[in-house]
Parts: C-alpha cells; sequence; structure tokens
C-alpha cells in the first residue's frame, strides 16, 4: 500500500479530535464498503487505505508516533517491533479490525455496540414510476397516486406487543439486535436469532398486527408536479414511503418521472422541435400557416416566399416552460416542401408550361449555380 497521508486519507485536518476522525472514517467505511461497490477494485482499495489510516490515527500513541515519525513509525514491525505485518495490527480481541467492522456494521444496522437502538426500525423507501404527457410536464399538475405501503399499527403503536409498551431488552444480545462470531481471524456479525435483530423480546405479539408492529395498506398520496420537469427527473417525498416500527422513522417516498412521447412535438431542455409539411406552391409563394401550441392555442406561421426544403423557422417563447422561471424556450419548425403527385392533366400543363418559361433557372438560383460550377466536366 502506497504511503499516503493518514489525514487526507480520512479527510480530516491534523488538528481533528478523536470524535471528527472517527465520524468521519465511519462515513467513509461505509462509502467504500465492499458490500456497496461488488466488483470495484479502486473502492477495495480505498476501503483498505481508509481502515489503514484509522487503525493509525484512533489509537493516540500510534497517532503521537505517526505524527513525529510519519510512516517510518511503523516500518519494520515498528510501534512494539517484531510485527510481521509492519505496524498494522491484527488484533481480534481487543480492538484492531474487530473494532472496526463492528462499528461498520453497527452502522448498517442503525445502531452501536450494546445498544438498544436496533429496537427503532426506520421504513423501508418506495419507488414509484409515473408518466405524464408533454402538455402536463409544460404546465405543471397535481397527481392523486396510490401506493402499497404500511402504517404504524395503532393498536401496539408500533412496538408490536399485545399490551402497546416496549418489550423488554433481548437478554442474548443485550439489546443490541446482533451477535458477533468469530471463526479464526473473521469477524462476522449477524442479527441475534432470538430476537430477529430487533433487540426486544416480543413474547405476547399485537393481535392486530401480529409483532409487526405496522400493518398494511394502500397509501394515497398527493403530488405537484411542477411547471417545465424534464424527463427521467427524480422527485423525493419525504415520509411517503413505509412505516418505521417500534418509533422508527418512516421512508422516503421516490417518484420517477417519464413524459410521454408527443404526436407533434419532441423536447430538448426547454426547447420544442417538430416538421411540418407545405406544398410547393406555399415554399414559391409564400403563405400562412395554423399549428396548434404545446398550451392549446393556436401558432400562426408566417411561410416566406422562396422558403425551401428543410429551413427551419424559429419562434421565440413558443417552447416549454422553464422550471423555477418564468420564461420559456423556442419552438423550431422544419419545413418540408412536398412535391405535388397525382397530377391532373391540366396540373400537368400548367407545370410544363412554367417549365417552359424558367429555362434560364433565374427562378433557381441554387440549381444555376451548381450545373455553371460542373459544366466544364461535361466530354464535349
Amino acid at each position: 500500500m502506497t504511503e499516503k497521508d493518514y489525514y487526507e486519507i480520512l479527510e480530516v485536518s491534523k488538528t481533528a479530535s478523536g470524535y471528527e476522525i472517527k465520524k468521519s472514517f465511519h462515513r467513509l467505511a461505509m462509502q467504500y464498503h465492499p458490500d456497496r461497490n461488488p466488483g470495484n477494485k479502486e473502492a477495495e482499495t480505498k476501503f483498505k487505505e481508509i481502515n489503514e489510516a484509522y487503525e493509525v490515527l484512533k489509537d493516540d500513541q500510534k497517532r503521537a508516533a505517526y505524527d513525529r515519525y510519519g510512516h517510518q513509525a511503523f516500518a519494520n514491525g515498528g510501534m512494539g517491533g517484531g510485527n510481521p505485518f509492519g505496524g498494522f495490527e491484527f488484533n481480534f480481541g481487543t480492538g484492531g479490525f474487530s473494532d472496526i467492522f463492528s462499528d461498520i456494521f453497527s452502522e448498517f444496522m442503525g445502531g452501536g455496540r450494546g445498544s438498544n437502538r436496533t429496537y427503532a426500525r426506520p421504513g423501508s423507501d418506495v419507488r414509484y414510476n409515473m408518466e405524464i404527457t408533454l402538455e402536463e410536464a409544460f404546465s405543471g399538475v397535481e397527481k392523486e397516486i396510490k401506493i402499497p405501503s404500511s402504517k404504524t399499527c395503532e393498536t401496539c403503536h408500533g412496538h408490536g406487543t399485545k399490551d402497546g409498551k416496549e418489550a423488554p431488552i433481548c437478554p442474548h444480545c443485550n439489546g443490541s439486535g446482533k451477535v458477533r462470531l468469530q471463526k479464526s481471524f473473521l469477524v462476522v456479525e449477524q442479527a441475534c436469532p432470538h430476537c430477529q435483530g430487533s433487540g426486544r423480546m416480543v413474547k405476547d405479539a399485537c393481535p392486530d398486527c401480529k409483532g409487526a408492529g405496522a400493518i398494511r395498506e394502500e397509501k394515497t398520496i398527493k403530488v405537484k408536479i411542477p411547471a417545465g420537469i424534464e424527463d427521467n427527473t427524480q422527485m423525493r417525498v419525504p415520509g411517503g414511503g413505509e412505516a418505521g416500527t417500534r418509533g422508527g422513522k418512516d421512508g422516503d417516498l421516490y417518484i420517477f418521472i417519464s413524459i410521454k412521447e408527443h404526436k407533434l412535438y419532441s423536447r430538448d431542455g426547454a426547447n420544442l422541435y417538430t416538421q411540418i409539411p407545405i406544398s410547393m406552391c406555399c415554399a414559391a409563394l409564400g403563405g400562412k400557416i395554423e399549428i396548434p401550441s404545446i398550451d392549446g392555442e393556436k401558432i400562426e406561421l408566417n411561410i416566406t416566399p422562396g422558403s425551401q426544403n428543410e429551413q427551419v423557422v424559429r419562434v421565440k417563447s413558443q417552447g416549454m416552460t422553464m422550471m423555477r422561471s418564468k420564461g420559456r424556450g423556442d419552438l423550431f419548425v422544419k419545413l418540408r416542401v412536398e412535391t405535388p403527385v397525382n397530377l391532373s392533366a391540366r396540373q400537368k400543363e400548367l407545370l410544363e408550361e412554367f417549365r417552359s418559361i424558367s429555362q434560364d433557372n433565374s427562378c433557381q438560383p441554387e440549381a444555376k449555380g451548381f450545373f455553371d460550377k460542373i459544366k466544364d466536366l461535361f466530354v464535349a
């Protein structure tokens, strides 16, 4: 392992207190824990660095030696000599990694060693997929949704007991909800099998919730979707998830917004895009076309004479609403000039007449310029 500064690894200053070091260690260890980053070698390396740094800085004597001598204090078995691990102690009985992993597992399970904080269980978060129209995304909308959920049992007040009072502390885990198993150099913590990890022994279960502390129900929630919301946006409703039990905090509701494909418009940020077909005559002579706007009003497009195929017309402030703003994006309309088909005899006659009087291509400057440029390529 490279000799990186232990303080930098734990993201603390050299004057940090023991509490600050421990707090930062817990945060980083949970972030880079292998269980949260399966197959991530960088996270695994970072996790080892964090543990090595904490093993030194949590001990006052080791920290003092590190501050004075740096990594040399632990080279070749320093701080006691003869240590084959170069000062990185593997003491599983009275500290070392056993304490480190115990602290981490305690964080994951909601309480510290010897505490009864695991008795209160937070509710699970809930995900809900919601599909809305582009018009609803433009104007904003309030939706009433129903989700399968749970609520705290009113009979036992979430304790799961028949008398509605807190159950006695489990004597097997001393209220921690966890037991530690040590095999060789490996220490594993698991939920106490006697209290199922609750830290309390429920002898007489509540008849309504059967000791769970919560009852299943369908929950109805009103959700306000803000105007201008974009596709794949995630919204969080605090406390909208599963109910916590035994005094635990309710989980959150996460709503994932998707926007239906629109018949006329596509979207890019606050701007809208569409394509409309126009006749050859309209493109040549100009004209007016009405199309529906996203807010339900009519938009009158002025087609300038001589408009070309795939020419884009920009209509300002006719796009989507901008979130947390009174402004709107723009609308971009691409013109598709349609060549007439299924001509009648009279229509063909008129077009032939038009072609005969347009031999000089003066009304088609792009075509004239092109053929003038390549005329020397023709073999005489």
